[in-house]
């Protein structure tokens, strides 16, 4: 595919979600001025030059499609930005009671909630069959090691919150980026081989009958496992559950060679198609996956490899390699090793025990997608707090084209994704929007409040000075994630 096509896919994915909710979230503001009495003068998706307009006969408002797709805005009758006739003053924006222009701004990221909101209770409708809670593997030197996080048991809740599914998980866990202490979590015991008790999953999802060989104890016992900057340092660009330790439930897979890329380190520095990795680096390997971790985890280093070769008579023999991994970089800019080998194809089977299907009622599911979206808020707030004070490093910060990539990811894994990212990025959206930052809308709310509270609005002089602050401190904010997106791609 030629760069031309892919550049293509990237902005056509990126309009495809951005869009829609930069469309609706401008909606937001437009049918609440109307409701509210205030002329619309333009409604406009994306900024600058004007690409495509029709003007209504009716209302006189001009709609258009302008040329730069990151944002929009609904341009409002008003005093302070030309003349009005006396007959339309009562349409000016400028002229409205306090609670009105509160709720004409305020409705932009409300919009942006209620489009999560729903999103994420249409994904929580959907019946999916998941891997459970119960931990595969705990990885060596991590977290979870130095306390024997034990294979098997089952994670039923993160610091205290409950947790049925990995994405729980996942998001408990970012939750504590940055951080030094420990994290609390509750595991229960599974038994094998006897007929299922777990009655907590059937209010709020359905488990497979198939997962009947093995029940959850009632006992349960809470572990604390330390964490020092958390995902942060050496942890950098790895995901929550790597960097506490704990891996879900994966295949065992024979570390035999199947298959070489001509142009990868592996087939360069001479392994070749049924070699079978004994050790990397004195590391004792009994499995692919352990194989992969070990040189994802050391990308541009040099790796020694031990591998039994079998002859010509099938006799085996040793054969000591030399190997450093290319580096790439993964869908969130991560840098990654790579020898360009893989394994033979192999069905997958996943156990019954390590099954469940998750499935939730309407109300249950618009309870959930509530639910989801405030604690995904709440860690967004906290995020930017743990940058604030230094926590988390400001690499953190994505812009649009960490936006695009995601975007062009999430349609070539599937529409649930799709419809997942839509809905964190909707939120991100509407968190960002509320920021008490002149310029935003945020920052137009703490002006109306405030116009409220005295009976009178703002000095123009003072607003001029917060427009003039807030651009700037935008403007360096989308730099530096611009910035950090041409680190992690470029």
């Amino acid at each position: 595919m030629s760069q031309l096509m892919t550049l293509a896919l990237f902005l056509l994915a990126f309009a495809a979600i951005l869009g829609p909710l930069v469309a609706l979230h401008e909606w937001g503001h437009y049918i609440v001025a109307r409701l509210c009495g205030v002329k619309v003068l333009t409604y406009s998706i994306g900024f600058g030059p004007k690409l495509a307009s029709w003007t209504s006969k009716r209302t006189g408002t001009n709609y258009r499609l302008s040329a730069l797709p990151l944002g929009g805005y609904v341009k409002m009758l008003d005093e302070r930005e030309g003349e009005v006739a006396e007959k339309e003053k009562h349409l000016a924006f400028n002229n409205q009671h306090p609670l009105k222009k509160i709720a004409i701004v305020a409705a932009g990221p409300v919009m942006n909630f209620i489009i999560a909101i729903a999103l994420f209770w249409v994904l929580f409708l959907v019946p999916s069959e998941q891997l459970n809670t119960r931990i595969g593997t705990v990885l060596p030197n991590t977290p979870a090691a130095t306390v024997s996080l034990p294979k098997g048991d089952k994670i039923v809740a993160i610091d205290g919150h409950k947790v049925q599914t990995w994405e729980e998980v996942n998001y408990r866990l970012a939750d504590r980026m940055g951080e030094t202490g420990a994290v609390s979590v509750t595991l229960q015991k599974v038994v094998e081989g006897a007929k299922s008790s777990d009655s907590s999953a059937q209010t709020v999802s359905n488990v497979s009958s198939d997962t009947a060989k093995t029940t959850s104890a009632n006992t349960q016992r809470e572990v604390k496992v330390p964490i020092k900057d958390f995902m942060q340092g050496t942890q950098s660009g790895k995901d929550t559950l790597t960097s506490l330790g704990v891996i879900p439930w994966q295949p065992h897979i024979e570390p035999v060679i199947g298959q070489l890329s001509k142009d990868g380190a592996a087939f360069r520095q001479g392994m070749k198609v049924g070699d079978k990795i004994v050790s990397i680096n004195n590391e004792p390997v009994k499995d692919w996956l352990v194989a992969t971790r070990i040189i994802r985890d050391h990308p541009e280093t040099l790796l020694n490899f031990t591998v039994l070769r079998k002859d010509e008579q099938g006799q085996s023999r040793e054969i000591q390699l030399q190997i450093m991994p290319q580096g790439k970089k993964g869908p969130a800019g991560q840098k990654y090793g790579q020898i360009g080998a893989g394994i033979s194809p192999i069905e997958i089977i996943v156990p019954d025990d390590y099954k469940t299907m998750v499935s939730y009622d309407p109300m249950t599911a618009i309870g959930k997608a509530f639910a989801k979206t405030g604690q995904l808020a709440t860690m967004t707030l906290n995020s930017m707090g743990k940058m604030i004070t230094g926590k988390v490093g400001l690499d953190n910060l994505s812009g649009p084209i960490t936006i695009a990539v995601i975007s062009k990811q999430s349609f070539e894994i599937s529409w649930e994704q799709v419809l997942a990212n839509a809905g964190i990025i909707s939120l991100s959206l509407a968190v960002l929007n509320l920021l008490p930052i002149p310029v935003l809308d945020g920052g137009h709310l703490l002006y109306y409040f405030i116009e409220l509270i005295r009976g009178r609005p703002v000095s123009e002089r003072m607003q001029i000075i917060g427009f003039n602050i807030g651009f700037l401190f935008l403007m360096c904010f989308m730099i530096l994630a611009i910035t950090n997106d041409f680190s992690r791609y470029f």
